[in-house]
């Protein structure tokens, strides 16, 4: 497989789904199904998704700019408006979480299912890092691109952690060094919240901390390999945590090392 193969854009996969790309482009993108097995892999991800996305997304979208909104659904051509009002209020929706990466407010909430049951592992085991861990083999730095966003901005995503979790966490308690906070996801694991903060590493590419409740009670940092990538896994009383990416094991200890001392202050 090689690894000069890009991954499209999601917007350009669901286009692809939606029968919505120029056919130049679909044929592009078909190759590098074919082609590439990671790129394969994210196209079933978002063929079968029933994702509630509108209804996550809410809340963030109300600070969206209405304005610039409407400007930009007025600038998306329409090639199959006999697709219905089902493709419309997508694409709309679409548009609507386009603005709000303008204003710089991002969150995402997925589904992460794998039909075991959590309460196999109380949160706490290998069985959620192995999900983790297939989903973030996805992102390349493409996934992550654009700037990285302002204090305020990572404190608001930062508050949905703390809403799903109980667990408040400020920008300076998550900064790791030499690598770029870029967003904040809520998935849901087994009916579970999930959260996940990505940074992107300019040496190694994606990062992300990802944690959830856990029942286990404290564990040491610990290291296993997952996915060609490198795991740093712990846990504290309430909460297991993850540190996934592709730096070596020993700069990922580092960050560990740091960010825990940051998150026990």
């Amino acid at each position: 497989m090689s690894n000069d193969i890009n991954m499209p854009s999601d917007e350009e996969l669901t286009a692809l789904i939606d029968g919505e790309l120029p056919s130049q482009d679909a044929a592009r993108i078909e190759a590098l199904v074919n082609a590439d097995e990671r790129v394969a892999a994210r196209l079933e991800f978002l063929s079968h998704s029933n994702l509630p996305f509108k209804e996550a997304f809410t809340p963030l979208l109300a600070a969206a700019p209405r304005a610039s909104l409407e400007s930009m659904l007025a600038a998306i051509p329409t090639q199959r408006e006999s697709r219905g009002s089902s493709f419309a209020s997508r694409r709309g929706f679409l548009g609507a979480l386009a603005a709000s990466v303008v204003v710089g407010v991002i969150a995402d909430r997925a589904y992460l299912g794998i039909g075991r049951s959590l309460s196999k592992d109380e949160g706490g085991g290998a069985e959620w890092r192995a999900v983790v861990a297939q989903y973030i083999s996805l992102y390349t730095p493409d996934t992550l691109a654009g700037p990285v966003p302002p204090a305020d901005v990572q404190s608001i995503q930062l508050a949905q952690i703390d809403r799903k979790l109980g667990l408040a966490l400020s920008p300076r308690m998550v900064a790791l060094p030499g690598v770029d906070f870029k967003r904040v996801l809520l998935l849901e694991y087994d009916e579970r919240p999930l959260a996940q903060i990505a940074y992107l590493d300019p040496e190694t590419g994606p990062m992300a901390l990802c944690i959830i409740r856990s029942d286990k009670g404290e564990k040491a940092p610990d290291i296993e390999g997952r996915e060609g990538m490198n795991v740093i896994y712990w846990s504290s009383r309430s909460y297991a945590f993850m540190l996934i990416g592709h730096a070596p094991a020993d700069r990922m200890q580092e960050i560990v090392d740091n960010l825990r001392s940051k998150l026990t202050a």
